[in-house]
């Protein structure tokens, strides 16, 4: 199954905990990585934070979507991410599903496609990188679209992603 993951990290040393996701979903067994977008530097969502560089990850993967979120959840605690602080806040990695293939999911644990992707330029630019003419279930846009769109957000190229 063809998945999109977003990439993001804010704490630290950014492009380290980049790198450290990457590594991991390489090494993971029934995941492929097939391709990454560059990173954007980009001003946070929610409360005051420093900047963040998102980016998004192209997988084929035989795990299935919930299989993947609890391998992303792995990926973060790595990074040495911490659960349970408030809603947007500054975190060392964040790694969402924001697509599956074509499926809907819909479980208490996971939504995909991912609820804000629709409105978010800093995951919509990245992931129009690696699927512009993707069309987003549900939407009947595609990602091109979706950027054109988007509110607009102070972002910019950061460089290529450390694979």
């Amino acid at each position: 199954m063809r998945a999109y993951v977003g990439v993001g990290s804010n704490l630290g040393d950014r492009w380290a905990h980049l790198a450290l996701g990457a590594r991991q979903l390489r090494a993971a067994p029934r995941v492929s990585l097939l391709r990454a977008s560059r990173a954007y530097d980009s001003e946070p969502v929610g409360p005051p934070q420093p900047r963040y560089l998102n980016a998004v990850l192209e997988l084929e993967t035989e795990l299935t979507a919930p299989s993947l979120h609890a391998l992303l959840q792995l990926t973060e605690r790595a990074a040495g991410r911490r659960y349970g602080t408030p809603r947007w806040s500054a975190r060392t990695l964040d790694l969402d599903v924001l697509l599956y293939g074509t499926e809907v999911v819909r479980t208490p644990r996971l939504v995909v496609p991912h609820p804000h992707l629709v409105s978010r330029r800093f995951v919509l630019l990245p992931l129009s990188e690696l699927a512009p003419g993707l069309e987003i279930p549900g939407t009947g846009r595609t990602v091109a679209q979706l950027l054109q769109e988007a509110p607009p957000l102070d972002l910019f190229p950061a460089g290529r992603y450390p694979l």
